[in-house]
């Protein structure tokens, strides 16, 4: 017994001898997980949005927010300084953080003087994705604090309307160019022009040249995104046509209206007005800068089509946007952002001007996280983007900052997708709208009315 005892005492001490190390190395071992490196799907510099206006020869200190997709969760460093091309004299540097596992924005601070007005353009390279974000900088003088944006697009416009006039005659020109009142600004409608009259000129009453001379001053008005700007414009139009095949009257595609009130200058005050069915734009400009482009009505019906195999949906963009700002939202979020009443259209459609609500209601944007606002951000671009590029972003960055103040609401379906399903976006200036209404000529599927306004740039704030 005792030669047995040792015996085994001996086979675990020699157990010990080969276990113990093993014990200690896993003991000693390092669980914590490695970190990544910081990587994203996508980097959105189109998107950008910016705390605030930048003005040439002025200092500036302000935000630039950089949506991406596909971010991994990893956590990153602050970075180095990039200098501004074009309108040089800034830098803009990348704020530390930790990516969102999903969407999300890169914050970068931008400090300098600005050289000049124009635009300075920003090279950034993250998580293996490259592209240039650009910041709109007005001219000395501060046009952004007075609500009005400098851009290119007037000029243009300008020159547009002046080749547009000089091929009409005296009685045309009479009937295309009126006072600048509110009784004439305020004239227009969503209902097609045979039940609703409008001013100016129709395009069916113009000849092949001058409707091209029209429309070519719209196109340098508006925006330049794909399935936005003048392009929503044409494709809402060719809707009319659809509908037209199944009633002619008072459908189709010359039946929109262009008027000026006031006369077009490079100084003073006017305004273009195109309006029709189911779109009007109401751009106004003060001594060569754009001082408002609102109100701006856009509706479809048929919601969606397909012409010769091409599936069209004029407002997609905007409809996916205000989709994925809702589908974000907690069920806290979501029950704070519903509304207690049902709507039977937008609210300040036409004839409803300065009939803003006093009181804002629904979910504070403040309350949500730098993902979710990035998305409200996001819904708001496709709107003001049927501007032109330049406009767009002077209107983006004050929207931006002033994205604390602004309420999201909604009625019905979150999805937006049935009749009677209503949402909005209410800030201290910029409104949105969108309701989907009962259809009217294709009885079986509802149809988008949809309206961008801002409390202080409609009609350029004239009235």
């Amino acid at each position: 017994m005792t030669r047995f005892i040792q015996k085994q005492a001996w086979i675990l001490a020699l157990m010990l001898v080969f276990i113990a190390p093993a014990v200690l190395f896993f003991a000693c071992q390092d669980n914590t997980t490695v970190a990544t490196s910081p990587a994203i799907s996508t980097l959105n510099c189109s998107s950008s949005t910016f705390s605030a206006t930048a003005s040439a020869n002025t200092a500036y200190n302000g935000t630039a927010s950089v949506p991406y997709t596909g971010g991994n969760g990893a956590a990153y460093q602050a970075g180095t300084a990039i200098t501004s091309t074009g309108v040089t004299g800034l830098t803009a540097t990348l704020q530390a953080g930790t990516l969102t596992k999903g969407e999300g924005v890169l914050s970068y601070t931008i400090t300098g003087t600005p050289s000049g007005s124009g635009t300075a353009s920003f090279a950034i390279t993250f998580g293996g994705q490259s592209c240039a974000f650009t910041l709109n900088v007005a001219a000395a003088g501060g046009t952004s604090t007075a609500g009005m944006c400098t851009s290119s697009s007037p000029a243009r416009v300008l020159a547009a309307v002046n080749a547009f006039k000089a091929s009409l005659s005296a009685s045309q020109i009479a009937t295309v160019q009126l006072a600048y009142t509110s009784t004439n600004a305020y004239k227009w409608s969503n209902l097609p022009a045979s039940l609703s009259a409008r001013n100016g000129l129709r395009l069916a009453d113009l000849t092949a040249q001058q409707r091209a001379l029209a429309l070519a001053i719209v196109q340098a008005a508006t925006g330049t995104t794909a399935n936005e700007g003048y392009e929503e414009v044409n494709q809402v139009i060719a809707a009319d046509d659809v509908l037209g095949v199944l009633q002619p009257n008072g459908y189709g595609n010359f039946q929109y209206y262009i008027a000026f009130y006031g006369t077009p200058a490079a100084t003073g005050t006017w305004q273009l007005q195109f309006t029709g069915h189911h779109i009007t734009h109401n751009i106004t400009y003060n001594n060569g800068v754009v001082a408002g482009g609102t109100p701006m009505f856009a509706a479809v019906e048929p919601d969606t089509w397909t012409t010769n195999g091409t599936t069209f949906d004029p407002l997609g963009q905007e409809k996916n946007a205000l989709r994925a700002m809702l589908a974000s939202l907690t069920t806290a979020q979501a029950t704070a952002a519903r509304s207690s009443s049902s709507f039977g259209d937008i609210v300040l459609g036409p004839g409803k001007d300065k009939q803003f609500p006093t009181t804002k209601t629904g979910l504070a944007v403040s309350t949500l996280s730098d993902a979710q606002k990035a998305l409200v951000l996001a819904t708001m671009r496709t709107y003001v983007q049927d501007l032109d590029a330049e406009t767009a972003q002077c209107l983006m960055n004050t929207y931006q900052s002033e994205l604390n103040g602004t309420y999201i609401l909604f009625s019905g379906n979150a999805g937006i997708t049935a009749q009677n399903d209503y949402v909005r976006i209410d800030g201290p200036s910029v409104w949105i709208e969108l309701f989907y209404a009962g259809g009217i000529i294709y009885r079986n599927q509802p149809h988008v009315h949809s309206i961008y306004r801002d409390r202080t740039r409609d009609y350029g704030g004239s009235f």
